[in-house]
């Protein structure tokens, strides 16, 4: 999948080092609920574990060839909320040097349309911590609604003790 700006791919092993180039900036990981990588060896291991499926992939800027980030949907019973069986959890990162730049917007509309006419999921959703105001604008700008509810995240390894704002996007195409 890609954007005029992003290619959405499956992780692999080769991206490590630029993962924790990323992903170990104390600012990046905790907003999104996880600690900041320690090694390029945890980041190798969060590609082999954490994104090896096929429902994660990297954000790969056309520009360099680099991933920059990661975007990618939870199913029922994975999602860090309760969402029905036909519905998914949407989540995205993007390095600190890619922040306000609509990447993530880009991105996110892409896995909208992935997630709609290819999945037929009913229901996205999508949360984020209530102090990471940014993500929630992003959400907004490509057509998610708060939903009102403000909910602990306990399956969160980093950040289960910060409330987050769930926001959700009806699938105006679902066919049972």
């Amino acid at each position: 999948m890609e954007t005029d700006r992003l290619i959405l791919r499956p992780w692999c092993e080769a991206d490590a080092e630029a993962l924790y180039k990323y992903a170990s900036d104390p600012d990046v990981g905790p907003r999104a609920g996880w600690p900041p990588h320690q090694s390029v060896e945890e980041s190798l291991n969060i590609i082999r574990t954490v994104f090896a499926n096929d429902r994660t992939w990297a954000l790969i800027l056309k520009s360099t060839g680099e991933p920059i980030g990661c975007i990618g949907y939870y199913i029922c019973g994975e999602s860090n909320i309760d969402i029905g069986p036909d519905d998914a959890e949407l989540g995205y990162w993007v390095g600190r040097p890619y922040w306000n730049q609509g990447l993530c917007s880009e991105a996110l509309q892409l896995m909208i349309t992935y997630c709609t006419t290819v999945k037929n999921f009913r229901t996205l959703w999508c949360d984020y911590f209530v102090d990471n105001p940014a993500s929630g604008r992003v959400m907004a700008k490509c057509g998610f609604a708060d939903t009102g509810l403000v909910n602990q995240c306990s399956r969160l390894s980093h950040g289960a003790d910060r409330p987050i704002k769930i926001m959700k996007l009806t699938n105006p195409y679902h066919t049972a």
